[in-house]
């Protein structure tokens, strides 16, 4: 039991000739022997000594030699399943499947004004509740719906928020780190009965891995839950202004990430992705939303099909626009469906706007449906006797002969169509006499629906929260030791 997700049912787009799927391939191992990753972490250097790396203690930067590189990469699975508190959504990534995920924004924001604000306990916990029941959405990123909410101190944000998340949600959830809360976030899942996804090995461009995000790596595999490699190169700062160089950096960072995780826990589940942009050259901001991105993602997809290792795309749910408006429809609609049709595992789509400055559950409600579409393209076009109906057009013929009274019309056309949720199918007529309502409008009334009517599928046992609430108190503690609280 799992959830469906999308199967792409055609062959994948491909972007890039083999020929050059190889020589991007060649420069990031290239990157890796000659110039190798700063990883400010003792352990890490010595593990790598041990596997025939250069290791240069002085500078913490070790060089990676071609046959490790390799063989850690042919020790990543294919596929692998993920665990939710609910068996139906667990996950299994890899393969032809494309799930859709949700972003996190630090506030709240107004559809209408785009004006944006600090969460309250009870928004967030609406916008989880949407997110839950909405039929496409697969899982949740990290730190998501919002960065917190109010009357939680910086420090306990992160851990409160997922708090709230597998609470009023039996999806699978992603889940950062932060001021070494790693530990009790994993406690507080494993009480639950579900594993996170932690982007441990979280790699700061250019090539080079922290004490933290390594230690973070190999506490999340201590614990026996599967580990994302993450990069985030901006293209023109961090990495080269070209695609292909952008590219062959990102997949090194990405690989080192790998290795340090099949060292320490050989055959280990490892999902990899990365948070790619140009540079805004006019402003100096990262360019979200550029068609640039897309082009890196495509490319990105063909190369990690190659390395047989599931790969998440994020570009479409990062636009420049503040607003839920237009801009903001092709700058996610246009890098999502080209994500999934060239091979991506996941796809970062609900509810973001404006990079990672601000979320709405009215712009989730509304990707739900661009979900349901770029879903029902992959799923391709059924060619069998039945659906090239011809005994049927014979039988129709020529005016005044229809299709509509027919029982093949009543078995197909749901099945052929994808009806939008949330969209005006009004005609003009129509639109005018029931007061020339709009999306947000239908997104609205569909979100007071589901406050109304949805409930999680498995709630927390008292036993649960109980646990999960001694947890809280020992990070309190814990943070009050190291200062960042106050008794």
């Amino acid at each position: 039991m799992s959830r469906k997700g999308f199967i792409r049912k055609f062959p994948p787009f491909n972007i890039l000739s083999q020929e050059e799927v190889e020589q991007i391939k060649k420069a990031s191992v290239d990157i890796l022997k000659e110039t190798g990753m700063k990883i400010e972490h003792n352990e890490a250097l010595k593990m790598l000594e041990k596997n025939d790396c250069i290791v240069d203690y002085e500078r913490k930067v070790a060089k990676f030699p071609e046959g490790l590189i390799n063989e850690c990469l042919k020790r990543c699975p294919s596929s692998f399943r993920v665990k939710a508190r609910d068996p139906k959504n667990d996950l299994i990534f890899g393969g032809n499947t494309v799930y859709f995920k949700s972003s996190p924004g630090m506030h709240i924001v107004d559809p209408r004004t785009g004006e944006h604000r600090d969460a309250t306990k009870q928004e967030y916990i609406d916008a989880v509740r949407v997110l839950d029941a909405l039929e496409n959405h697969d899982w949740f990123s990290c730190y998501t719906p919002y960065f917190g909410y109010m009357g939680v101190p910086e420090v306990m944000k992160m851990t409160m928020g997922f708090i709230m998340n597998i609470k009023y949600s039996t999806k699978f959830s992603g889940l950062c780190f932060a001021n070494y809360n790693w530990e009790y976030n994993f406690r507080i899942a494993k009480v639950a009965g579900c594993e996170i996804l932690c982007p441990g090995f979280m790699v700061s461009s250019p090539l080079t891995l922290s004490e933290f995000a390594v230690e973070a790596g190999f506490k999340t595999l201590e614990y026996g839950f599967p580990v994302g490699v993450d990069t985030g190169s901006v293209m023109g700062a961090t990495a080269p202004a070209t695609i292909a160089g952008a590219i062959a950096e990102f997949n090194a960072e990405l690989i080192g990430g790998i290795v340090l995780a099949q060292l320490k826990s050989p055959y280990c589940r490892v999902y990899v992705w990365g948070f790619p942009n140009p540079l805004n050259m006019m402003n100096g901001a990262p360019y979200f939303g550029n068609i640039a991105n897309a082009l890196f993602n495509v490319a990105n997809n063909q190369i990690w099909r190659d390395y047989g290792i599931p790969c998440r795309n994020t570009a479409s749910v990062y636009t420049s626009s503040k607003l839920i408006d237009y801009q903001n429809g092709i700058e996610r609609a246009v890098p999502a469906i080209l994500s999934a049709i060239s091979g991506a595992s996941s796809i970062h789509l609900y509810g973001g706007v404006y990079g990672e400055i601000a979320h709405s559950p009215i712009q989730s409600i509304l990707d739900d449906d661009l979900a349901g579409m770029i879903g029902r393209f992959i799923e391709g076009i059924n060619v069998n006797d039945e659906t090239i109906a011809l005994d049927l057009i014979h039988q129709v013929g020529i005016v005044p002969g229809h299709f509509l009274d027919k029982k093949h019309t009543y078995q197909w056309w749901q099945n052929e169509q994808y009806v939008q949720k949330c969209a005006d199918l009004l005609t003009y007529p129509e639109w005018e006499k029931e007061g020339k309502k709009d999306c947000i409008y239908y997104a609205e009334e569909k979100m007071k629906k589901i406050l109304t009517e949805h409930e999680v599928s498995i709630k927390l046992s008292n036993e649960q929260e109980e646990e999960i609430k001694s947890i809280v108190k020992e990070l309190h503690n814990f943070y009050i030791k190291r200062g960042d609280l106050k008794d």
